[in-house]
């Protein structure tokens, strides 16, 4: 029996195995006899299990798979259900063994009988769950079925179905609230009306006309002019938010040796790290965080091109405005596979550029230039600008800086490995109003969205007042 579990359970039973040891020794006892019985025995034995295997080969039954994942897409750290319904459409009868095959990740392959006991109108159901600490996408998948011949002489293994993709998309931090929308009426509308003239009161205000309530009346406006005035109707939009993600590989690898592949026990490697996960979730968190005050997204790459544009799982690659929760979970799984791209080395990234710059290569490589700016200036003052961004050197930091100037409040989160090294590149974004910070990848989102409230108010009063100089100047 040992000898027998030694050998390969692909392709013959203990019971196959068997009759073809058997055949082995009637033909070695046919030779040492010369009994010619004892060699259409041996014959025998050893033919009707390769036949047996030819035929499971050739005639394979036939099944339809239907799965279904509950939630469709998952956040991870969150249980999915998924259901799966196994019907037989071709010829054959008998018990089935079942596999549906998962990423290691996942653990044990869930494996199950066909037909189930409760199987109803030829269809068997069956049900079990996944959970997943990391984003990403995931073949769910294939059904593997075991099948033998009707002798159990001869095994064959073979998918029934191709598998189906789990989207794991990255969960939100709840952040707390804070002023950093800036201004906002009811609902996370936003009041807004030109300012033409030194006072406020002439542009908020027109002559009475006959209808007009009297609660409307502004009566400073009414006693400057020496006429009745009442209060203009104020235009009201859905305030817009800004998000730039940073997704080149040399602003979040300090070294090969910080850059890993996320799923890499399942074949489907995201090029990611540890800073990169953290700007991630603090996209997804401020992304939900700003759409349950009502606001509209965009969503920007340090290029000025779609931040979701080389992600594999975004719905919509070349989208990059979002609004109201379709838009949110669009979002959610644009950065369920969105990876770090780009030249792997500052020097390359150097190269790239000068030969931007002479013509050679794609414009839409380079980072915070015009086209990243016109961008902004197309949405000026509409709501706030969020930057995350990787590791930055001081001139792209200067490049990024006047960016500030076309949002009612711009933020800028840099994460890195280091960062008490990032005073220049700080300072450099205050001084054209940004608020900036530098925070390790181990450093909670909470508490790095707070900071920004809870920073010096002198400085935030200076970074307001440099933005609105640049807009003067403009």
């Amino acid at each position: 029996m040992a000898l027998l579990d030694s050998l390969p359970r692909h392709l013959f039973s203990s019971r196959g195995w068997g009759l073809l040891a058997a055949g082995a020794v009637s033909l070695l006892g046919a030779q040492v006899m010369g009994r010619r019985d004892l060699l259409a025995l041996g014959v025998l034995l050893l033919v009707l299990p390769l036949v047996s295997l030819a035929g499971i080969r050739v005639v394979k039954p036939r099944f339809r798979v239907y799965r279904e994942f509950s939630p469709s897409t998952v956040e991870t750290d969150s249980v999915t259900t998924v259901r799966l319904a196994v019907a037989r459409t071709g010829l054959g009868t008998g018990r089935v063994i079942m596999e549906e095959r998962l990423p290691p990740r996942f653990g044990e392959s869930p494996a199950f009988r066909f037909p189930a006991r409760s199987a109803s109108g030829g269809t068997s159901r069956y049900e079990y769950h996944l959970r997943s600490g990391k984003r990403g996408q995931f073949t769910i998948g294939p059904v593997t079925a075991e099948f033998t011949d009707p002798f159990g002489l001869s095994l064959h293994r073979h998918s029934i179905d191709d598998g189906d993709t789990l989207t794991v998309t990255p969960a939100a931090v709840e952040l707390p609230s804070t002023g950093l929308a800036g201004a906002r009426g009811n609902d996370g509308i936003t009041a807004t009306r030109t300012r033409a003239n030194p006072s406020d009161d002439d542009v908020m205000t027109r002559e009475y006309r006959h209808g007009d309530p009297m609660r409307r009346v502004h009566w400073p406006a009414t006693a400057r002019h020496g006429a009745l005035m009442v209060r203009q109707e104020e235009s009201v939009t859905t305030p817009e938010a800004t998000v730039i993600l940073d997704h080149r590989f040399v602003g979040h690898s300090s070294g090969y040796g910080s850059v890993f592949g996320s799923q890499g026990d399942d074949g489907s490697d995201l090029v990611t790290s540890d800073t990169f996960e953290w700007a991630v979730t603090a996209a997804m968190s401020v992304g939900a965080h700003l759409a349950e005050l009502n606001y509209s997204l965009r969503f920007l790459d340090a290029a000025g091109e779609p931040a979701f544009h080389r992600s594999s799982s975004a719905p919509e690659p070349d989208n990059e405005e979002y609004s109201g929760a379709a838009g949110l979970q669009s979002i959610a799984e644009s950065l369920a596979a969105i990876q770090l791209t780009g030249p792997h080395h500052p020097r390359r990234e150097h190269d790239t550029a000068r030969r931007e710059h002479a013509g050679s290569a794609d414009p839409a490589q380079s980072v915070f230039d015009d086209r990243l700016m016109d961008k902004l200036a197309a949405h000026r003052m509409r709501g706030p600008l969020l930057a995350l961004l990787g590791k930055i050197s001081l001139a792209e930091a200067r490049a990024l800086a006047p960016a500030a100037g076309y949002a009612a409040n711009a933020f800028a989160v840099v994460i890195t490995d280091k960062p008490a090294e990032c005073h220049d590149v700080l300072e450099a974004l205050r001084a054209g109003g940004w608020r900036a910070v530098a925070v390790e990848a181990s450093t909670s989102l909470p508490a790095a969205w707070m900071y920004f409230d809870e920073g010096d108010a002198a400085m935030w009063t200076a970074a307001a007042d440099v933005r609105r100089g640049a807009e003067v100047g403009r």
